[in-house]
């Protein structure tokens, strides 16, 4: 049977900080569609519908609404999501694990495969990370659960303690780059059955710190973000997913 995946999600799905010399964003979905379809040696069919930006709400309901009406039907669906949700304050946890749990409900009734992935934590470095951690460290640890109840394959990235070194993340500290990436796809990979070892990145030298690096930190990453949210406005305002429909990955 033809694999059919489709990937939904925020950022992290979409691939931000994996970004090609094109100028477009790879991402761990993309990888893992071409693990696959090397995996199996046969092509696999594959749509990518995460916009960066999205909270949860919108994920598991019209990007998920999507995925499922696509024709042919979805086989795989990877469903990543709430980081957007846990920088906003005020955010109910409990909420984000009942809409995650619905999500999985709708799927297995449709009878698609899902693997389910917790964001990678950048709590340590980030402005208000303690807050960030624990809430990562509950939604993570009540979905989790859900891969008991519905039969989903849970890929727990949150807890990776590689993940979390410097050399994984883009200058913006929130985003993974290329080598973190790679990193999630190969546990992906792994967690399906495609034994595929995960990234390394080398120890290279310690990151130059300081009063001015983050004072810059803060000039380039952080106000353009509060910017945004004091406006109203989404880094993923009047975007669309990357690939709608099914596009072919061969097997390499």
């Amino acid at each position: 049977m033809v694999t059919r995946y489709v990937a939904i999600g925020d950022s992290y799905t979409e691939g931000l900080g994996d970004t090609l010399p094109d100028g477009t964003e790879r991402g761990w979905a993309d990888l893992v569609a071409s693990g696959l379809a090397a995996g199996q040696n046969e092509p696999v069919e594959y749509a990518n519908l995460a916009i960066r930006g999205r909270l949860l709400g919108s994920i598991v309901g019209e990007q998920l609404d999507a995925a499922l009406a696509l024709s042919p039907a979805p086989t795989m669906l990877s469903l990543a999501g709430g980081g957007n949700d846990m920088m906003r304050p005020g955010s109910d946890m409990s909420q984000l694990v009942g809409m995650t749990e619905r999500a999985l409900q709708r799927c297995a009734d449709a009878g698609v495969q899902v693997v389910l992935l917790s964001g990678a934590d950048p709590s340590a470095r980030l402005p208000f990370g303690s807050m960030m951690a624990r809430r990562g460290e509950e939604l993570t640890s009540a979905v989790a659960k859900f891969a008991g109840d519905y039969g989903v394959t849970f890929v727990d990235v949150f807890h990776d303690q590689e993940i979390r070194r410097a050399g994984y993340w883009s200058a913006d500290r929130l985003h993974l780059n290329s080598a973190g990436h790679r990193r999630v796809a190969g546990l992906v990979l792994s967690a399906l059955g495609h034994p595929t070892e995960a990234h390394v990145i080398d120890s290279g030298p310690a990151e130059r710190g300081g009063v001015l690096a983050e004072a810059r930190y803060y000039r380039e990453h952080v106000l353009p973000w509060l910017n945004r949210r004091l406006r109203g406005q989404s880094s993923g305002d009047d975007r669309t997913g990357k690939y709608l429909d099914w596009i072919k990955v061969e097997a390499a």
